[in-house]
């Protein structure tokens, strides 16, 4: 029942009476404010629980790949190790950098144990590859060390205007060359070897123009090895003219430039042939050297369906007994299948699942540590 007031009018419409007065009497501009802060803070909270899902996804797909790991460390190669490791080093990251928010707790809590789990799958797989193939761990032991790595703190993005105009068709080098100029960086091209020696054939060959797949990726390795290694003169004798004034930096913005059109093209094309491995090492590693715009939701939408949900595995739709890169260099098929693209038992792929995992981790790292919206992946 509603009561009147002596004036005739009910006690619902003074009050809207008197709500009407307090909005109209308000400042026109503080209305615009109130309304722009409250519309901020609803988009914010819709943005903080699709950051919070996808966090969610991101762990339980690396809580799958740790399980593979788990189960075939005896068999991975030194190269899906390597991928594990990185996975380690940013998870370690992750952990330190993650908010102190109740809402996240559980999440934080569930990174904790991977680290755990790694902790002792690492362990066993680095003695696996010490008895399997002694030779190949000691040229990449260094790698296997966590105080090796080192993580961006500060991003960039890459420069379309760096794209080269044109592309090789066939790959400037090959595994061995790659190896062996890494080697040379790492001190382990014979026991007790001085690291750091860049000879004149890796300088010119690591800072070739127009490469591309993974000679162009394994161009930004090379830097990115040197430079951790902390080696500080890679570029001391370089003369020619179109090079002498590029520095380090400069040469991993022009390599990420050129991995992002690649993915791009990859991306549009629909991942004909066998490049997703690629597609994956690319994030990786330009992620690694603090290009955030690799960090894409969509392509992560693509690692996620790439995923094998039984095993937790990465590579089997694709064949890798004889890659298209093995196919341009005439190189012969089972050599190389041995160590970058082994393929175990149940047809996964060592290389591309220690890539994936590696590359996940720095999914996860970006968004712990650059938590603030205008600095989300770009869609």
């Amino acid at each position: 029942m509603d009561v009147g007031i002596p004036d005739g009018r009910s006690c619902a419409a003074v009050t809207q009476e008197k709500r009407s007065r307090s909005l109209s009497g308000r400042n026109p501009a503080m209305m615009v404010k109130y309304h722009t802060i409250a519309n901020l803070i609803v988009v914010l909270g819709a943005v903080h629980a699709a950051r919070q899902e996808v966090v969610d996804d991101v762990i339980w797909s690396l809580s799958k790949g740790v399980t593979f790991l788990e189960r075939q460390f005896r068999n991975i190669n030194l190269d899906g190790v390597v991928g594990y490791k990185i996975l380690h080093v940013e998870l370690l990251e992750a952990v330190r950098l993650w908010p102190r928010d109740l809402e996240s707790l559980s999440q934080r809590s569930a990174v904790v144990a991977l680290v755990k789990r790694l902790d002792n799958s690492l362990s066993q797989a680095v003695r696996s590859l010490q008895g399997s193939d002694p030779k190949y761990y000691r040229e990449f032991e260094p790698l296997m060390e966590t105080s090796f790595w080192s993580l961006p703190h500060k991003w960039s993005a890459t420069d379309p205007s760096l794209v080269y105009t044109s592309v090789r068709a066939m790959e400037c080098f090959d595994e061995q060359f790659s190896d062996k100029c890494l080697t040379l960086l790492l001190g382990t091209w014979k026991d007790n070897g001085t690291p750091c020696i860049v000879t004149k054939t890796c300088r010119d060959t690591m800072t070739r123009f127009g490469c591309p797949h993974y000679s162009l990726s394994h161009q930004l390795l090379y830097f990115m090895i040197g430079t951790m290694n902390g080696c500080s003169r890679m570029l001391r004798g370089e003369m020619r003219l179109s090079h002498v004034n590029m520095t380090v930096r400069h040469y991993q913005k022009l390599f990420c430039s050129n991995m992002m059109k690649s993915n791009q093209d990859l991306s549009k094309n629909g991942f004909l042939g066998q490049t997703q491995d690629i597609f994956i090492e690319n994030i990786l590693l330009c992620g690694l050297a603090g290009f955030s715009d690799f960090y894409k939701q969509e392509w992560l939408e693509h690692i996620f369906m790439w995923q094998d949900l039984t095993s937790g595995c990465f590579g089997k739709e694709e064949d890798f007994s004889f890659s298209f890169v093995e196919e341009l260099l005439d190189i012969e098929p089972h050599r190389r299948v041995k160590r970058r693209e082994k393929t175990l038992q149940d047809g996964c792929s060592s290389h591309m699942t220690g890539v994936a995992m590696s590359a996940l981790g720095g999914y996860l790292k970006y968004y712990i540590s650059e938590h603030d919206i205008t600095k989300r992946p770009l869609s």
